[in-house]
């Protein structure tokens, strides 16, 4: 199995063509390590879930190629399927400096969002400005990763109980649960992400980033992540 090195990474991408958006973006994410994929020793989520995969995408913000790359594609991302944005908003933590990267490409106004307001100071959950009045400002919020999507969603209901008009939100990575796209579903949101699991396990394989046989085991984690490793 290959071993990778920073070195590698960043000079394999600029010689290998892909075909796909999300085939690069996910032959980044595995490249610089800011996915890490360990079916035979799995990491343990906060959720209390055993997972074959960790994903931290601001590992990304380290690297100048990748993190140029993933700031244009999720630009180029709200430019096709969010072209009335007036607003772009960022998920706290992970979401704030991609979301402000993303802002400053399309000269738009930019704004963050905390889980829940501040316990001090002017007690802020939204840090910038959502101006309230009888045309709300179209916004699209802007988040690193989707998992189930529950905190995310919390963001988008805190800029509606400001008076903003969320119109999607944009990702770069998402694991693609059934669970996400039903609470997607039932927040009436859009979501947008620039690679998935699918793509990204693609990619690893023709990396030689992970053994062929663990194909099966990871494809039954996403389909049921809360059991996988209890058996």
């Amino acid at each position: 199995m290959r071993k990778f090195t920073t070195k590698f990474a960043i000079k394999s991408i600029v010689r290998i063509k892909l075909s796909t958006v999300a085939q690069t973006v996910a032959r980044h994410l595995l490249t610089v390590q800011a996915v890490r994929l360990r079916p035979a020793d799995p990491f343990t989520w906060s959720s209390g879930w055993k997972s074959p995969i960790y994903c931290d995408n601001r590992v990304t913000l380290a690297y100048p190629e990748v993190r140029t790359y993933i700031k244009e594609a999720l630009a180029d991302l709200v430019r096709r399927e969010f072209p009335t944005a007036q607003v772009i908003a960022g998920v706290a933590t992970a979401g704030i400096p991609q979301g402000a990267l993303v802002a400053d490409a399309l000269n738009l106004p930019y704004c963050y969002v905390r889980p829940e307001p501040k316990k001090h100071g002017m007690g802020n959950q939204i840090e910038g400005r959502i101006e309230a009045s009888d045309n709300p400002q179209r916004v699209v919020v802007v988040e690193d990763l989707i998992s189930t999507g529950g905190s995310s969603l919390k963001v988008v209901e805190a800029l509606r109980q400001a008076g903003a008009e969320v119109i999607g939100m944009i990702a770069i990575f998402t694991y693609g649960f059934a669970l996400a796209d039903q609470n997607f579903a039932n927040a009436n949101v859009k979501l947008a992400c620039l690679s998935n699991y699918d793509t990204l396990i693609g990619e690893a394989q023709t990396l030689d980033y992970i053994p062929a046989d663990t194909t099966d085991s990871l494809t039954a984690w996403r389909q049921n992540p809360a059991e996988w490793g209890k058996q």
